[in-house]
């Protein structure tokens, strides 16, 4: 047994130290992660042989292990943490874009598949709701109609109930009959008449259309330039007819604010004295104005003397010249007069020359 004992040879490096007679303990291997672990080597010493720690000349560790670097936890001692790394790197290729791609259209398929159900649904509530508002109409014909033969029944109900006579009832059958007919002939005159005035309506809108057409065709056959002046005659007569309207309201709108003020001025006493008083002070105003506008026309005293002998030449001239005239008219007047007299003194002349011929004639 001793020839088959092997004498030990010496360990090669390894990462956890150089010239290590043999591997640590477990329970004496430095702990792994970002936590220093303090070595208690002076400076300027050797560079460690490791990371796991510095190279001891004994084979065993110089460093002290705090009890701090191996927490306890609820489970027992646990290895010290290390630092969280950072996200990995995800490569965004073509595959993951069409895994994205796919799932986003297989959510709008799923989305247009619930609106097309809930659109069905809405359509078959539509139809039936359709089918039941027609036979509401329906019920509600009947129901007028039955409710017309209830008062019918209810009118004869309290007929018999009174004890009214079958002649008294034939009577008001007889005159509701009548009134029945007339009204009934009054609404076929009705009838009629609205018939003809559609007619008379549909041949004036086609003698309308038939003039706008011929105005249509007029404008057509126009040289350029009497159209492009038609055109803009047209465009200034609409923008006339838009503030003629503005404008009627406006004075429609006037004429309302001016009745309600009428309206309240009639209901007080002290308004109407106000508007009197408005009143002379216009007129008082444009009396002053006027003054002022004759005191602003009329010039120095000469320049009035002046203007006044000018009127004065002017107006004699005009005197003489309507005195001339009214001479002139006289002496026609009594040329006039003159002939007339003439023509009555020949006119007696030739009656008495008459008479005796008429005279004679009868005697024979």
């Amino acid at each position: 047994m001793a020839s088959n004992h092997k004498p030990s040879a010496a360990r090669p490096v390894s990462r956890g130290g150089i010239g290590l007679p043999g591997r640590p303990p477990s329970g004496l291997r430095p702990p792994s992660g970002n936590i220093r672990v303090a070595t208690g080597m002076p400076p300027g010493t050797a560079r460690p042989g490791s990371r796991g720690g510095p190279i001891g000349t004994g084979g065993v560790l110089s460093s002290q292990i705090k009890v701090a670097d191996r927490p306890v936890t609820q489970q027992g001692l646990s290895g010290m943490k290390t630092g969280m790394k950072g996200p990995q790197r995800q490569i965004l290729d073509k595959s993951y874009y069409l895994g994205l791609l796919r799932s986003k259209i297989s959510e709008l398929t799923t989305e247009s598949n619930k609106l097309q159900k809930e659109i069905e649904m809405y359509n078959q509530e539509n139809s039936v709701y359709l089918s039941y508002e027609k036979r509401a109409e329906t019920l509600a014909v009947e129901i007028k109609e039955f409710q017309g033969q209830l008062a019918d029944y209810n009118m004869l109900v309290d007929k018999l109930n009174t004890n009214t006579e079958m002649e008294e009832v034939m009577n008001d059958y007889n005159m509701l009959k009548a009134q029945n007919d007339q009204e009934t002939q009054s609404m076929d005159i009705i009838f009629t008449e609205r018939q003809a005035k559609e007619k008379q309506i549909r041949s004036v809108e086609e003698e309308v259309e038939q003039e706008k057409q011929a105005a249509d065709g007029i404008i057509k056959n126009m040289s350029p330039e009497k159209q492009v002046k038609y055109i803009e005659m047209k465009t200034t007569n609409e923008k006339l007819l838009q503030e003629l309207d503005t404008l009627q309201q406006q004075l429609d709108s006037l004429t309302m604010k001016k009745e309600s003020l009428e309206a309240e001025i009639a209901h007080s006493q002290v308004k109407q004295e106000a508007v009197l008083l408005h009143e002379k002070l216009y007129e008082l105003e444009s009396h002053r104005d006027q003054m002022i506008a004759e005191d602003k026309s009329m010039g120095s005293p000469m320049e009035e003397r002046e203007r006044l002998l000018k009127q004065v030449k002017e107006d004699n001239q005009e005197i003489a010249s309507m005195e001339r005239q009214l001479t002139d008219i006289k002496e026609k007047i009594n040329q006039f007069n003159e002939e007339i007299r003439q023509l009555d003194m020949d006119l007696e002349e030739h009656q008495e020359k008459v008479v005796p011929f008429y005279t004679t004639n009868s005697s024979m």
